[in-house]
């Protein structure tokens, strides 16, 4: 009976998280239509966070307060909150920078190496234990980059800076966010991201205010950046209730999917071969070092 609740509880946690990820595609698709008809990414973001934060301060909050009674703002540690949610409001601009000018799948799976980066720097910024398989994982993960990065292929220079800048920047919010969820709920997380970066960016979006009048399918995409980002990441926060890290993260590769759904139905784009190489390398390395850290964790608990 146990082991089927444990089952049970995995295939839910692998749904959460695929559906969050796939709904977080949704996102991507609106805020890269949104550059291409001429809105500034800093706009778009200000429409994001504003939306997301009206909307969890109206459902997660109240829900938050009411089984811990404490208020979703109580956080141990306000300071690194505050930059991380800086950081994430950063990392956010810069990514549908990205997406201006990288097709969406390539976009996605240049911010697929964050992970392998906290890879690389968790022994010095976490404490944690290095081991010799991280670093081939890491060695692989960025042949894969360099390959959909490559000189004469379909990325502009520009979508390639960009893009390794992306990468660097989700990877340091990466690192935050694990720090601030060893001290405050992920759902304490979660709003101070959507609440300073609402701040932040009203702001400065008046220096960035397009003077085009949205249409009714503009506005309709405009709305739907806030309800993707809170839908999306309610649902990968949901997943870790019922999963295992080391279990789910495999899983986030199967984004790349979606990524490239999208980006075939709603764009016409398609990655060539050998950018889909270097597309399954990056996955095929994260897919890969997920298993084995789940091994080597489970093998520990087992001492």
């Amino acid at each position: 009976m146990h082991n089927a609740t444990s089952r049970a509880n995995l295939w839910l946690g692998i749904a959460c998280l695929v559906a969050g990820q796939w709904t977080l595609t949704l996102l991507d698709t609106a805020g890269k239509l949104l550059t291409q008809a001429g809105y500034h990414v800093v706009m778009i973001a200000w429409m994001r966070y504003t939306i997301n934060t009206v909307f969890m301060a109206a459902t997660l909050a109240p829900l938050y307060y009411r089984k811990t009674g404490r208020s979703i703002l109580a956080t141990q540690r306000p300071g690194l909150q505050i930059f991380r949610a800086a950081m994430l409001l950063f990392s956010t601009i810069v990514f549908f920078s990205v997406l201006k000018i990288v097709p969406l799948s390539e976009g996605t799976a240049m911010n697929f190496c964050a992970p392998l980066i906290v890879l690389a720097v968790s022994p010095w910024l976490l404490k944690e234990k290095s081991y010799p398989s991280r670093w081939v994982a890491v060695g692989i993960g960025f042949i894969g980059m360099l390959i959909v990065m490559r000189p004469g292929g379909g990325i502009v220079p520009a979508g390639v800076l960009l893009g390794a800048a992306s990468a660097i920047i989700f990877a340091g919010v990466s690192v935050l966010t694990r720090k601030t969820n060893q001290t405050d709920h992920p759902l304490v997380t979660l709003f101070y991201g959507g609440l300073v970066g609402m701040i932040a960016s009203t702001l400065i979006v008046p220096f960035f205010w397009s003077s085009h009048m949205p249409t009714t399918r503009e506005w309709l995409i405009l709305a739907s950046t806030g309800i993707t980002s809170t839908v999306g990441h309610y649902f990968v926060n949901s997943a870790y209730k019922h999963a295992e890290a080391s279990l789910l993260t495999p899983f986030f590769y199967l984004q790349i999917i979606s990524a490239t759904g999208m980006g075939w139905l709603v764009f016409n784009q398609l990655p060539d071969t050998l950018t889909a190489l270097g597309i399954g390398i990056i996955c095929a390395s994260g897919m890969g070092i997920a298993y084995v850290e789940h091994r080597r964790m489970h093998r520990q608990a087992a001492l």
